[in-house]
This record gives structure tokens, sequence and C-alpha cells, in this order.
């Protein structure tokens, strides 16, 4: 029991600071210091900090999904759960201070340099229009939608606006996307 309450503060600790100030600028030892832990605890849940890096991202993207499926749990309408994408999405960036995306910013800070994470981070952004793929096809039966093009579009202009928003620390893009995607549904 003590092991999990120490590896979930590690990775609390962790999350907040490589989203806050970024995984290059955030050491160990002020992980550490941070989490209120010994080192070796840390080395005992996390082999490294690239291992740490990677037990982050899978934490976000299991929050991602679940929170959206909370978020648009009492919604049972195609169109409308498209809709609650951009409000979820909207939410977030509103949520987190208008900071962006957690996968963004460790794809834009690491590259290619760290390919596990990298790859992580295309998969996920893979798993967000499979998503959209799924709530598009839903919508679109009996029309004559071309469903991947659409998901498509949806996708961009979300991404666009969680860009955008982080930029002007405004919530305004996803009112104009949702206004967009609202008229870009037949």
């Amino acid at each position: 029991m003590k092991k999990e309450k120490a590896r979930e503060r590690i990775l609390k600790t962790a999350a907040e600071l490589f989203y806050r100030q970024g995984f290059n600028s955030t050491g160990i030892n002020q992980i550490i210091a941070e989490a209120d832990i010994a080192i070796g605890s840390l080395y005992n849940h996390f082999s490294s900090k690239n291992d740490l890096l990677q037990a982050y991202l899978i934490m976000e993207e299991n929050e991602w999904f679940r929170g959206f499926e909370e978020h648009s749990a009492g919604i049972s309408d195609p169109g409308k759960k498209i809709i609650s994408l951009i409000t979820y999405r909207k939410k977030l960036q509103k949520t987190s201070g208008f900071a962006g995306c957690h996968f963004i910013k460790i794809a834009s800070e690491t590259g290619e340099s760290i390919p596990a994470v990298s790859d992580f981070v295309k998969s996920h952004k893979e798993k967000q229009k499979k998503l959209i793929r799924e709530m598009v096809q839903q919508y679109a039966q009996n029309t004559a939608l071309d469903t991947d093009q659409f998901s498509e579009h949806i996708f961009l202009l979300i991404e666009g606006a969680v860009v955008s928003s982080t930029i002007s620390k405004k919530a305004s893009p996803f009112d104009h996307i949702q206004k967009i995607t609202e008229a870009m549904l037949p």
C-alpha cells in the first residue's frame, strides 16, 4: 500500500512539473524533493526519467479518454456527441489556464529524441482520430458524408483551436470551430 502511495505521489508531482515547466527543465532531484520521497523510492518505481515520462503519458491518456467519456456520458445524439468533444477540449484548456495539450507539449519538447515518446504521442493522436471517426460514422449513417475526410477536418479544427487558444489564452477558437462544425454537419 505504501509503495502505491509513493508511486502515485511521484507520478502526480512529475505530471505537474512536466506540464508546468517542461520535461527537459524538470530534474529528478526536483521531483524527489517536491514528492517528498527518498531517491531509492523513485528508482523502485521508475527505472529512469524517461520511464517516468512514459508513465506520465499513459496516465494522461487514460485521464483524457475517461474525462471525455464522463463529459459526454448523457449524450446519445451522434451530432451532439461530436460537438461535445469540442466543448470537452475547451473545458480542458480553460481548466489548465490555457496551457495547451500535454501530448503536443511533450512532442514539441522531445521531438524524435525519445522514440518511445514520439511513438506514444502519435498513437494517442491516432486514438483521438479514431474516436472522432467512430462518432462521425454513427452520425453519417444513411448520408453521403465522406466520414474519413470529415473526421480529419474535425480533428484538425480541434487541434488548431488548442494551439490558438494556448497562444491567445482565450476560449473563443473553440466557439468558432463549434460554429464551423455545426454548419458542416448535414
